[in-house]
C-alpha cells in the first residue's frame, strides 16, 4: 500500500476520533448549560490560573469576545476576575468553587462518555495512543 493510503487513513480515523469526541463534549456542555467555549475554559482553569489575555490568546477568541465569556460565567457564578499579583494592570481569571465543582463533575461525566470507547483496547495499546497523542500535540 503507498504511503499515502495509510496517511489517508490515519486522518480518518482522527477526524472519526475527533468527531466522537466533539459529540461528547458538546453533549455534556450543553447537559450542564454551558457553551463549548465555556466547558473549555472551565477545563483549562482546573489546574491553572490565567491572565484574561492568555486565556483568549490559549483559545484563539479576541478581548472582548474573552470579556463577555468570562462575564457570563460569572453571572453563572462559575469564574471569578482577580487582580494579577505581578502586574496590577492584568486580570486573572479563576474558577470559583462553584465552577471548580461543575469542572470535575464534567471530568467525570467525560471520563464516563468516552472510557467504552478506550477500554476496548487492552492496556498497553492505551497507553501506546496516550503517548503518541501526547506527541502529536503542540
Amino acid at each position: 500500500m503507498p504511503p499515502e493510503t495509510h496517511d489517508d487513513d490515519l486522518i480518518d480515523a482522527l477526524g472519526q476520533t475527533a468527531f466522537t469526541t466533539m459529540g461528547a463534549l458538546t453533549g455534556l456542555a450543553a447537559d450542564a448549560g454551558l457553551s463549548l467555549t465555556q466547558l473549555r475554559v472551565l477545563a483549562i482553569l482546573r489546574d491553572r490560573r490565567l491572565r484574561m489575555s492568555d486565556l483568549a490568546e490559549y483559545l484563539g477568541l479576541e478581548k472582548s469576545t474573552m470579556t463577555g465569556l468570562v462575564a457570563r460565567a460569572e453571572r453563572k457564578e462559575l469564574l471569578a476576575r482577580v487582580a494579577n499579583a505581578q502586574d496590577a494592570r492584568a486580570v486573572d481569571v479563576v474558577l470559583t468553587d462553584q465552577g471548580r465543582a461543575v469542572a470535575d463533575a464534567l471530568g467525570v461525566a467525560l471520563r464516563e462518555a468516552l472510557l467504552p470507547f478506550t477500554a476496548q483496547l487492552p492496556a498497553v495499546d492505551r497507553r501506546a495512543l496516550t503517548d503518541l497523542l501526547r506527541r502529536m500535540l503542540p
